[in-house]
């Protein structure tokens, strides 16, 4: 049997990664693929009691402090969910993966950039998803649709200097791994940037 793929999609609240996972979902699935989704932080029972301690938790917190819950999280969740799906040859689609840790608590947070990529290697490995797709729009924009479908979590309460920085870090990782990221522009029409998914996933 041969091993899986392993998909990641990335971008801010409002850029409409959840809609686009539902439809990648359904579009995958009709191919007869078998198909793990998950998402982080999350997927064990570890990773959602850290999840809703990350994100529900509105008190002042070192970077460096929520870096290590997120890799807490992710050691877990690799072990329990990614790996074991990927050895029995599914396409494992997530909901955020290390992208985002260099995002929010690198960019955003002002952790250290090296530190992630210590975590990540000691973490991770050499496992790296196969294809990310980062949803790229404009920080202003996403957090007033975000701000349109629910209450604010604790990083979207964040101010709008650490939105522009997270977008800055997550372009610099496009930058660095040209071939793994894909910059989707997320300010289009959803028919628009389903379009542009269908040719990216074509050979999947």
């Amino acid at each position: 049997m041969s091993r899986g793929r392993f998909i990641t999609l990335e971008g801010m609240d409002g850029a409409g990664k959840t809609t686009h996972l539902e439809w990648l979902r359904a579009k995958l699935a009709a191919r007869g693929l078998a198909l793990t989704v998950t998402r982080e932080p999350g997927g064990t029972a570890l990773g959602e009691a850290l999840r809703k301690l990350l994100l529900d938790n509105h008190d002042p917190r070192h970077p460096d402090s929520e870096a290590l819950l997120m890799f807490a999280a992710r050691r877990e969740h690799i072990a329990q969910v990614i790996e074991p799906a990927l050895a029995a040859g599914h396409c494992v689609l997530c909901d955020r993966f290390t992208d985002a840790t260099y995002a929010y608590q690198a960019g955003g947070s002002g952790m250290a950039w090296e530190r992630v990529a210590e975590l990540e290697q000691w973490v991770q490995g050499a496992l790296q998803p196969d294809l990310t797709l980062y949803f790229d729009l404009d920080p202003a924009v996403g957090r007033a649709r975000a701000r349109q479908a629910r209450e604010p979590d604790r990083f979207e309460r964040e101010k709008q200097a650490f939105y522009e920085r997270v977008r800055a870090a997550y372009l610099r990782r496009a930058a660095e791994h040209p071939r793994r990221i894909r910059v989707i522009d997320a300010a289009r029409t959803i028919p628009e940037i389903q379009l542009e998914l269908e040719g990216i996933i074509s050979s999947i």
